[in-house]
């Protein structure tokens, strides 16, 4: 006889189970790098971490990620410039397109959309990366010749990220208004002056703050995504694709609730 169908309860505990194991996995792993990171900058344990591993990682995720920031960037300040417009022209305020793009873009669009590209180029690679390594024993290989895999491979990629991250997010605030200046300019006729001079008067230095603090943090979340589903991933080629997307559903579903809780709280003290 086949065996009987598991039922609801049994169902539900497995689900809350595996998932509570995968967030007390995720909280081991933070807790690991930051003793790393630790131990690191105070010169108590042997300096793993090789420059030129952090340099390569820089280049990897700064520089050839300006494409595809630039594109995005540039669509998104299209679409909330054409989008906010429409509405302003209702009451005969286009003018106000520049405050609406400034304020948008460089407080948080520019920094949700460099961490979601960033999940899918970066995070991704830094799972296949370490999940092959794991597959093929390279880690264990690296444990036992006493060398900590969280100060040689995780560590140089969160600093990378984490370094390049500002200036990304820099950069796609810069592009998004940009492409909204052409669209108010070429479409809605306002002055390029009077657009250049409200989103100056509109770019406060605490919405510069909020956006750049804000893709860091993003960029942080997307590199401990990715490292910690690569370093877990299992032993085959299967276990490694698994890794890549989880790492990147992990990464988003991180940035969303981090934008959430930022923006409530900062809002809250009144920035």
């Amino acid at each position: 006889m086949p065996p009987a169908p598991a039922g609801l309860l049994y169902r539900t505990g497995v689900w809350f189970s595996s998932h509570f194991a995968g967030a007390l996995q995720s909280t081991q792993f933070v807790g690991e790098l930051v003793q790393a990171a630790g131990r690191w900058f105070a010169g108590s344990a042997p300096r793993h971490l090789r420059w030129r591993d952090l340099v390569w990682q820089l280049d990897q995720s700064g520089p050839r990620s300006v494409p595809i920031v630039s594109l995005v960037s540039g669509l998104i300040g299209v679409i909330l410039a054409y989008m906010g417009a429409v509405q302003l022209q209702r009451f005969g305020a286009q003018a106000f397109i520049a405050d609406l793009v400034t304020i948008g873009a460089v407080r948080e669009v520019a920094a949700l959309m460099t961490g979601v590209i960033l999940s899918g180029r970066i995070g991704a690679a830094f799972a296949a990366q370490l999940g092959s390594m794991q597959a093929n024993e390279e880690i264990d290989a690296l444990r036992a010749l006493g060398v900590d895999p969280m100060q040689h491979l995780v560590l140089p990629r969160v600093l990378a990220l984490a370094l390049v991250a500002p200036l990304l997010t820099a950069y796609a605030a810069v592009v998004a208004m940009v492409a909204g200046w052409a669209v108010a300019v070429g479409i809605f006729d306002v002055s390029p002056a009077d657009y250049l001079h409200r989103s100056l008067r509109a770019l406060e230095l605490r919405h510069v703050a909020v956006g750049l603090g804000k893709g860091t943090v993003y960029a942080v979340l997307v590199a401990l995504a990715g490292c910690r589903q690569g370093l877990h991933a299992g032993r085959s080629a299967q276990a490694v694709g698994q890794a890549v997307t989880a790492s990147v559903v992990q990464a988003i579903v991180w940035i969303v609730v981090a934008a959430s809780l930022l923006t409530v709280a900062l809002q809250r003290v009144g920035w």
